[in-house]
């Protein structure tokens, strides 16, 4: 073989071989996943300049991959658990989680209620919104607290479901 046919072997080669890589891309099958994947306790989503947040009502709802009950199912979020809210339709709200994670949502599962996510290993709730106020509870990570109030000087005002009350470093939690 002489050294043109060589070349013109190797380019051919070289071209089918990334020919078959971009089909083999396109023809990939996408993969949702059922479930949030887990985040490590530093990652959190990023609210948008003047966010807006809500709280699933009392009954776990169902979001969906489009506004429609014929949309594909992808995952059901917990009772009371904050979401932001990112676009409203007719009868459907587009919402976010604190994983990051973007479905649609129908607006009758939303509550009115605020609640947050505790997103670091342990939020420390204190009795008044001061670092150097003493703890009334420690609070985990992905614990769902009701804000009872606005956050004053990047304090919370909580409660949590046994009852419990103080205050929580918005750094902390996630949903407000």
């Amino acid at each position: 073989m002489n050294a043109i046919s060589t070349i013109a072997a190797t380019l051919c080669a070289a071209f089918c071989f990334s020919i078959s890589l971009h089909v083999a891309h396109a023809q990939a099958p996408l993969s949702r996943p059922t479930a949030p994947a887990p985040q490590p306790a530093t990652a959190q989503a990023t609210p948008a300049a003047g966010a807006f947040y809500a709280a699933i009502g009392d009954k776990p709802a169902i979001i969906y991959d489009a506004p429609s009950a014929k949309a594909q199912k992808t995952f059901i979020l917990s009772r009371q658990h904050p979401v932001e809210i990112l676009v409203k339709l007719d009868k459907w709200i587009k919402i976010r989680d604190a994983d990051n994670t973007v479905g649609w949502i129908e607006s009758s599962a939303l509550s009115t209620n605020r609640t947050v996510q505790v997103f670091v290993n342990s939020a420390e709730i204190r009795v008044m919104p001061n670092p150097n106020a003493a703890i009334v509870f420690d609070a985990v990570r992905l614990v769902v607290l009701d804000a009872t109030g606005p956050a004053v000087n990047g304090w919370l005002p909580v409660r949590h479901r046994d009852g419990q009350t103080g205050y929580v470093n918005k750094s902390q939690v996630w949903g407000d």
